[in-house]
C-alpha cells in the first residue's frame, strides 16, 4: 500500500483553446483535510470534478489509492472507472438533489441501485446519516421544502451513504445565504474530525484557516503555492497569493 489517497501528475486540460489546467500536480495523504481557494476561474472546479470523472483530462496521471483513473492520459476501463469513482462522494454547489424523491429517497437511491443495499440497511443508514446531519425530522420531506443550508445538509448525508474514502466538495457554501452557511460548515467541521480525506474548493477562507490540514492557492490553472493554513494565510512567499488574500481577507 502507498500512503497517498490522491495522486495527481502533470495534468492538463483544455476547453478549446483555453488551458484550465497547466500540469497540475497533488498528493493529499488520507484523512488529510486540504482546501483549494483561488478567484474564480483559476480551474478550481475542473480540477476536483476530473478527480471524480465528471471532466475528462487530455494528459497526465490520476491515482485514487492503488487505482489509476487514468494514467499518462489513457483513462482506466469503464468498469474500473465505475469502482474508484463509487469511493468518492462528491458535494455540488447547487446540492443536485432529485426534486421528484424525498429526502430519504434521494439519500437511498444510490445505494440500493449502485451496491444493492437491502432496502432495511438503506433505511437504517439514511436515519442514522440524517441524525448526523440534523435533519432526522425532514426525512419525508421533499428538496423544495427545505432551506438552502438543510439541502446543502441532505447533499452531505446523500454522499456519505456510500461510504466514500473521499469526499469532493465543490463551493459548498456558495449558493447559500450567509446565515445559512455555518450549519453546513458545522457538518464538514464534524467530518474533518472524524478524519474524512476531503477536498474542499471554497470561498470561505475562515473554514480553509480553522478546519483544513493544507491550503493549495490555485490561479491561472496552476497551483500557485501550498502549505499550513498558518503558513499560507499569514505568511504566503508567492506575490500572487498575497494579492489574492489582500483581496479577499
Amino acid at each position: 500500500m502507498n500512503n497517498t489517497m490522491i495522486d495527481v501528475r502533470d495534468v492538463r486540460k483544455s476547453f478549446g483553446s483555453l488551458e484550465v489546467l497547466k500540469k497540475v500536480s497533488l498528493q493529499i495523504a488520507p484523512n488529510e483535510v486540504v482546501a483549494v481557494i483561488g478567484p474564480s476561474g483559476s480551474g478550481k472546479s475542473t480540477m476536483l470534478r476530473s478527480l471524480a470523472h465528471l471532466e475528462q483530462v487530455d494528459a497526465g496521471s490520476i491515482r485514487i489509492g492503488n487505482d489509476y483513473l487514468v494514467q499518462d492520459g489513457k483513462y482506466a476501463s469503464s468498469a474500473k472507472i465505475k469502482e474508484i469513482t463509487a469511493r468518492m462522494g462528491m458535494v455540488f454547489q447547487h446540492f443536485n438533489l432529485f426534486p421528484h424523491l424525498t429526502v430519504r429517497g434521494n439519500l437511498e437511491l444510490a445505494p440500493k441501485l449502485v451496491k444493492r443495499l437491502p432496502a432495511a440497511e438503506a433505511r437504517d443508514r439514511a436515519s442514522a446519516l440524517l441524525e448526523k446531519v440534523g435533519l432526522l425530522e425532514k426525512g419525508d420531506a421533499y428538496p423544495a421544502n427545505l432551506s438552502g443550508g438543510q439541502k446543502q445538509r441532505v447533499a452531505i448525508a446523500r454522499a456519505l451513504m456510500m461510504n466514500p474514502e473521499i469526499l469532493l466538495f465543490d463551493e459548498p457554501t456558495s449558493a447559500l445565504d450567509p446565515e445559512l452557511t455555518g450549519e453546513v460548515l458545522q457538518v464538514m467541521r464534524q467530518l474533518a474530525e472524524e478524519r474524512m480525506t476531503m477536498v474542499v474548493v471554497t470561498h470561505e477562507m475562515g473554514f480553509a484557516r480553522e478546519v483544513a490540514d493544507r491550503v493549495i492557492f490555485m490561479a491561472d490553472g496552476e497551483f500557485i503555492e501550498s502549505g499550513t493554513p498558518e503558513q499560507l494565510f499569514g505568511n504566503p512567499r508567492q506575490e500572487r497569493t498575497k494579492t489574492f488574500l489582500n483581496r479577499v481577507l
